[in-house]
């Protein structure tokens, strides 16, 4: 992997990390932006974004569920929840792009499916939840629909990629079995990625950066 990274190919480049592990989406809001500073007019800003998931996995059904935390909740009880996360988004691209006069891309993943399109989160030890795949394929369509509504936002499709590397990874008649690679993806709180899924994020964000800097150039 030697030379495949960023700092190879922009040798000027300044990276600031500003994420958390284990925060949601009203943290990234009001606490994680903030911390992006503000930039000069000859920098170019490359923004890498995950959002989203943790609101929706927290906190594994073990409590009511409740806004950041909405495991296990009807797609009723989720809606106005799910209604604030796209308020909440389109406040952050604003702020985002305010910090960088020069210009900036954003780089904005969508969320990956640890049931690999079953929705049965009761085979990684969670309990049963109804309406998972729909509360998760709402969260996506507003980053997509937020996708398409700014230019300088990019898709990175990670929740594709990883159909097929979920709980389901070894069972060859599911329908997204990769034939090629039916590995696991996820760590074991199937919350995070291992090794292996946080590589393929990685690869992910590269190819849309080299793409979009490269139509750019």
């Amino acid at each position: 992997m030697k030379g495949l990274c960023l700092s190879a190919v922009l040798p000027r480049l300044k990276a600031t990390n500003v994420a958390v592990s284990g925060s949601i989406s009203r943290e990234h809001l009001e606490r994680q932006i903030a911390r992006l500073g503000r930039a000069d007019s000859n920098t170019l800003g490359l923004i890498v974004i995950t959002t989203g998931g943790n609101d929706i996995i927290h906190s594994y059904g073990r409590m009511p569920p409740q806004e950041g935390a909405m495991f296990g909740a009807t797609m009723e009880q989720a809606r106005p929840w799910i209604d604030n996360f796209e308020k909440r988004l389109e406040t952050m691209i604003q702020q985002i792009s305010d910090r960088f006069p020069g210009g900036c891309h954003i780089f904005l993943a969508n969320i990956y499916d640890p049931t690999d399109g079953v929705g049965d989160p009761e085979h990684a030890g969670m309990p049963p939840w109804k309406d998972c795949l729909r509360v998760l394929r709402a969260y996506n369509q507003i980053i997509t629909r937020y996708v398409q509504k700014h230019k300088n936002v990019q898709l990175v499709n990670i929740h594709d990629a990883f159909l097929g590397h979920g709980i389901h990874a070894t069972q060859f008649w599911r329908e997204h079995y990769q034939v090629r690679d039916p590995h696991w993806w996820y760590y074991g709180n199937v919350e995070d990625p291992n090794d292996r899924g946080y590589d393929a994020i990685r690869r992910l964000f590269l190819i849309e950066m080299a793409r979009v800097l490269g139509e750019r150039n």
